[in-house]
């Protein structure tokens, strides 16, 4: 009988560490979803994981494009946000997850690619134009109306109906912002080649990638040719409000963000 009941107790001692040993075994990461499927270079993405197992998860991290984000959440459900990327980026994530019990558990890999709506040109604007001051000082001003950033990327300026500025890649006016051409004459890298004066007869024209125009600013006429002198300005020439009112002479120059609120009608410009 003491032989039976030890054999027993062995039995039931063996059992209970191949319990143990069960218990301690690595979590399941059961789904993983993210939202929205289709983002756009404004959306966050929301990322959740669904997890099962015996053992209390300790931790979960996203891990996307060499980025570790620690997720929130207890339980079942963990979740965490990829921010916002540029349009065209390609975004590969992972989620893993680690328990009380040491085990660590690697999702499958998953992806996404950022993609824009196709352009809308009429939400480009001139903006503002300022010849008044330093050939370094001249500036033309570009805002975007719309939601999305608009890529400046092969989008050109005339002065004077000759070619004077065209976008390269990495030029980008931010949506509901503004992206300033700085420099006249070719006195910065990244200005434009001709001149501007404040007190000269001028057209300045924007043009989209297949060359139609955009938008455009028009002081006096052309004549034999551009240049006729008329009053100086020393101030800008600001849209008010942005990107859809009339141009207005305002006493101050705002490259670069929102102009002026108040100014005076000029006769000589074309509105």
């Amino acid at each position: 009988m003491k032989k039976i009941m030890f054999i027993a107790a062995a039995f039931l001692a063996f059992t209970g560490c191949v319990k143990d040993e069960l218990f301690k075994g690595p979590s399941s990461i059961d789904k993983v979803v993210f939202t929205p499927e289709a983002p756009t270079s404004i959306s966050d993405v929301t990322v959740t994981a669904t997890v099962s197992g015996l053992q209390k998860v300790t931790s979960a991290t996203l891990k996307y494009n060499g980025t570790d984000v620690s997720m929130s959440g207890s339980g079942d459900s963990y979740t965490a946000t990829i921010p916002a990327q540029p349009d065209g980026t390609n975004v590969e994530f992972t989620v893993t997850v680690k328990n009380e019990a040491g085990f660590e558990t690697v999702s499958d890999k998953f992806s996404y690619k950022v993609g824009d709506p196709a352009t809308d040109w009429s939400k480009l604007k001139l903006n503002e134009v300022y010849g008044a001051g330093a050939d370094e000082e001249k500036f033309f001003e570009l805002y975007n109306a719309g939601d999305y950033p608009i890529k400046l990327t092969g989008v050109t300026i005339n002065k004077d109906e000759e070619l004077t500025w065209t976008g390269i890649d990495g030029e980008v006016v931010p949506a509901k912002g503004f992206f300033a051409i700085v420099g006249g004459k070719g006195t910065t890298e990244r200005g434009f080649s001709s001149g501007f004066s404040a007190k000269k007869a001028v057209l300045i024209e924007l043009f989209d990638t297949k060359g139609n125009k955009i938008d455009y600013f028009q002081r006096g006429e052309k004549g034999d040719a551009w240049g006729a002198s008329l009053p100086n300005n020393k101030g800008s020439w600001s849209r008010i409000p942005d990107g859809t009112g009339k141009w207005m002479m305002t006493a101050a120059f705002t490259p670069d963000m929102a102009n002026s609120t108040e100014g005076e009608e000029d006769p000589d410009v074309k509105q």
